[in-house]
């Protein structure tokens, strides 16, 4: 049975999208050594009509992928917490039929993202199951380093990214542990996600940035630091230049990473004696060490206290993370 659409304009959404137009874009960062896996097509399902409850799939590059329909073809994005923007692969624009910023527009033709400029796109109609979003502004970007990791595995690639531009307006609930995105349909209506159960999670108040990025308090081996809530990095990754101001031993590996815009770059390895968010304590974690500098802006990194890497997918998913997008929580379990 086929879903009725509802048209929403993004107008009426809460959270405008011209408030995005000068900050820089946090792009997932993906393992060069992994691949995406097939993406079956699968059945949006309901759990109250002012809701929409989407599957996900988790790709290879651990990646939660939500199936989207672009001017009415079928797309897969990444859902990216660490992503301001919506952003589409440069390569599928044309497939897309994405168009230009029309003449006497207020949105600016061209995006300044991690020192490099992109072209900013028209998509007619961008649907997420029963959500249809018109005339969505979106980032024409380059995703060399995902297509080629997914290209490795004979896989295909993403087409795009779910950013924080839709999912906070739309109060979205993302479980990465179920894999299921709850987005509120109805920007007026008020209410908890129905389906979530919040028994026996701790909680965690996010911090939002001006680049529109969550943060989370917490420390590394009893320093206090902060991390970016970011789905879009396939583990949890920290800053070098911390990791060597710590003192803490890492290993190479044969794994480089990529971001939009930006150069690859190798992925080493430490063991963090201790993690600690809230009173979840993650002991003796292996997390990966790059550098994160033009990724993380805006002198975060030399902040008080310091932002020192991304809460990636995999801990995330271990430790049963669900991000609550209307409230800024960040729920976790041991």
């Amino acid at each position: 049975m086929h879903a009725i659409l509802r048209r929403v304009s993004n107008r009426n959404l809460s959270l405008s999208w011209r408030k995005l137009l000068s900050i820089l874009l946090a792009s997932a960062v993906v393992g060069e050594m992994a691949g995406a896996v097939p993406y079956p097509g699968q059945r949006v399902q309901r759990s109250a009509p002012r809701f929409e409850e989407l599957p996900l799939v988790r790709s290879k590059q651990n990646h939660l992928l939500v199936q989207a329909y672009i001017n009415d073809k079928p797309a897969w994005l990444c859902v990216d917490s660490g992503a301001p923007i919506s952003a589409i692969d440069l390569h599928r624009r044309s497939h897309f039929r994405l168009t230009g910023i029309s003449a006497g527009s207020e949105l600016p033709t061209r995006l300044r993202i991690n020192g490099a400029f992109d072209n900013v796109a028209i998509a007619r109609s961008l649907q997420l199951g029963g959500l249809n979003l018109v005339d969505e502004p979106v980032v024409v970007v380059d995703l060399e380093g995902s297509s080629r990791a997914a290209s490795l595995m004979h896989e295909p690639a993403i087409d795009g990214i779910l950013g924080a531009d839709i999912l906070f307006p739309t109060k979205a609930v993302l479980d990465c542990e179920r894999q299921v995105l709850i987005l509120q349909l109805d920007p007026e209506a008020t209410g908890r996600a129905p389906g979530v159960d919040f028994r026996g999670f701790h909680g965690l108040p996010m911090h939002l940035s001006e680049s529109f990025n969550l943060y989370v308090d917490g420390s590394i081996n009893g320093t206090p630091a902060r991390l970016m809530v970011d789905t879009g990095a396939f583990a949890t990754l920290l800053h070098h230049a911390f990791v060597r101001q710590m003192r803490i031993p890492t290993r190479t590996t044969q794994i480089s990473s990529a971001a939009v815009n930006l150069k690859q770059r190798g992925v080493l390895v430490a063991k963090i004696r201790r993690l600690s968010l809230g009173n979840i304590n993650i002991v003796g974690e292996d997390v990966g060490v790059i550098n994160l500098e033009g990724l993380i802006h805006n002198g975060l990194l030399q902040a008080s206290p310091p932002v020192v890497g991304l809460l990636g997918a995999e801990t995330l998913r271990k430790h049963h993370g669900i991000i609550d997008f209307g409230t800024r929580t960040l729920y976790l379990k041991r």
